[in-house]
């Protein structure tokens, strides 16, 4: 069954203009057809369409289920953003599908792209979500600076790594992961890391990690990360 989302359900039974369109022209559902909601906050909604109509597709709600969360630790990829946006666009959807909880883009001192339009990204994150049934939508925050980024999440109770490419000595993130606490994961642009950037990290409590023997594209360094904090995980 195809994953709609609604986050004002609660206030309003309608689809939003997008949704229904999909909903009824490409989809072709009908009066009295049921359909299956998500509020993006973990709930899911078995719904009744009442008015099929291609730019408010209305519903009644039959049943709702709050559901659990796929992990029970909460997963933050921070990424300095790519050059091409469509790498970054792929990290982001499939970082989504493996289960991330929380996405911030980084600007950092070799940062290639300065600008950054989260708009579309949200977008991508949206279907990434209703494609993978995921009844939690992921936050995406705005284009952050690294260093404010860095010093605010040192305040928090969390396992903080830093990936870097440089030649000092790291682990690798599989061992160092301990299940069930929250992680978060600094992947750096195209030129790496600045020295200072990884001192500073260093300094605040974050731990250098490897992702493996391999050199890793920024948007892949960002899949592996995930992947390999759910899995651990699981």
């Amino acid at each position: 069954m195809y994953l709609f989302y609604c986050p004002d359900i609660e206030k309003q039974q309608t689809l939003s203009e997008e949704e229904s369109a999909h909903c009824v022209r490409v989809l072709r559902y009908s009066v009295g057809d049921e359909i299956l909601i998500t509020d993006g906050r973990g709930t899911t909604y078995t719904a009744r369409i009442t008015n099929p109509h291609p730019k408010h597709c209305d519903f009644e709600i039959l049943s709702a289920e709050k559901q659990l969360p796929h992990h029970d630790f909460h997963l933050h990829i921070a990424i300095a953003p790519t050059k091409n946006i469509e790498r970054m666009e792929w990290a982001i959807e499939k970082c989504v599908e493996i289960g991330v909880d929380e996405i911030t883009p980084l600007l950092c001192r070799f940062s290639e792209r300065k600008q950054l339009r989260t708009d579309r990204l949200e977008k991508i994150i949206l279907s990434a979500a209703k494609q993978s049934l995921t009844p939690y939508l992921p936050v995406l925050h705005e284009l952050t600076p690294y260093d404010d980024f860095v010093r605010e999440q040192a305040k928090l109770n969390q396992q903080r790594f830093i990936a870097h490419c440089y030649k000092d000595e790291k682990r690798l993130l599989k061992t160092e992961i301990e299940p069930g606490r929250d992680v978060l994961v600094l992947i750096g642009p195209e030129g790496d890391f600045s020295e200072k950037e990884v001192a500073d990290a260093l300094a605040m409590g974050f731990v250098p990690v490897s992702l493996g023997n391999s050199r890793l594209r920024t948007e892949t360094a960002a899949v592996v990360a995930c992947h390999t904090a759910v899995l651990i995980n699981e």
